[in-house]
């Protein structure tokens, strides 16, 4: 009897210690939990020297470690498990993916810089030339895509197919303004959380307060980024009909962020590219919309020849991940 009570009371103080870590580290625990979901699913994390840097990336190959190369590279703000829901299944379908935590994001080094357009366009460059991967098809979300495109204007020579996902890389009149992504209180991040998401999941408030801290911590990174973009020197607008390789545009109908109008004027103005459209979903399509997500960007990697130009519209009922 002594030694169960001593087992029930270990029980009760253990889950007492973990309520108290998820309530004070809520992102935390659940940074674990991904991670672990994507070792699980065979998704490597790790570190590489590139440009004279030590970036962490996570892989994800196909059975027996061949597969079409495919670099994906994360927005402002984000890091390479925001991945998540696409590395593993595109993986499944023959991609051997890379997914790199950009200079001053996630685990990789935050090095006193200037986290320009074309910084971390270079650190891609250096990415793909540590992993001794020449050529790839690169998918880009947000600030990334804008990252991606720059990188297939300036060397196409690397890039064989482009997908980009709500990108930014181009003039548009925004209705929020750069400290939409620094915010000082917990409406704030809730401001931030509705624009990104037409249905953002209700968030208590000892979650938004870690929440805040997080994009706190990162602020000055954010600022830098947020400042260089904006002195438009990195805006494409005038380069785009310039693009050679074949283009998927994804886009969330109901991006609050980077409408959809964006979305329809890149693909107009590269005929070789594909504009995907996904009801019900915003700014988060990859992580929220991904089954759709990614049969689109399989079926356009896939495609032989490279589907060109037109559309396709997914329904809301195909939105579900």
């Amino acid at each position: 009897m002594k030694y169960a009570l001593r087992a029930v009371a270990v029980l009760v103080l253990g889950i007492v210690v973990a309520g108290l870590i998820f309530y004070r580290y809520p992102l935390w625990v659940a940074d674990q939990q991904t991670r672990y979901h994507l070792w699980r699913r065979g998704v490597k994390s790790d570190y590489i020297e590139a440009g004279g840097y030590k970036l962490h990336y996570f892989e994800a190959s196909p059975a027996g470690g061949a597969g079409t190369p495919l670099v994906l590279v994360h927005g402002l703000g984000a890091r390479g498990e925001d991945w998540g829901a696409m590395m593993p299944a595109l993986a499944a379908q023959g991609f051997h993916v890379y997914a790199p935590d950009l200079l001053g994001y996630g685990r990789s080094p935050k090095p006193d810089l200037d986290y320009s357009i074309s910084l971390e366009e270079q650190t891609v460059v250096n990415f793909m030339q540590a992993v001794h991967v020449p050529r790839a098809d690169i998918g880009g979300w947000s600030m990334g895509g804008w990252i991606a495109m720059k990188l297939a204007l300036d060397h196409p020579e690397i890039v064989d197919r482009l997908v980009i996902y709500d990108s930014a890389g181009i003039y548009f009149p925004a209705k929020w303004g750069p400290d939409l992504f620094t915010p000082n209180d917990v409406t704030g991040v809730r401001e931030l959380m509705a624009l990104l998401s037409p249905k953002p999941r209700p968030l208590p408030n000892f979650a938004a307060e870690a929440a805040l801290r997080k994009l706190q911590g990162n602020a000055w990174v954010l600022r830098r980024s947020m400042s260089s973009m904006t002195t438009g020197r990195d805006l494409l607008d005038f380069r785009l009909y310039e693009m050679k390789p074949p283009m998927l545009i994804v886009w969330g109908a109901q991006d609050e962020l980077i409408p959809l109008s964006v979305g329809e004027r890149i693909h107009e103005s590269v005929p070789q590219s594909v504009l995907d459209v996904v009801e019900g979903c915003g700014h988060l399509a990859p992580a929220e919309c991904a089954r759709p997500v990614i049969e689109g960007t399989v079926d356009f990697l896939r495609s032989e020849p490279p589907l060109k130009g037109g559309g396709r519209n997914f329904p809301v009922e195909a939105t579900a991940n």
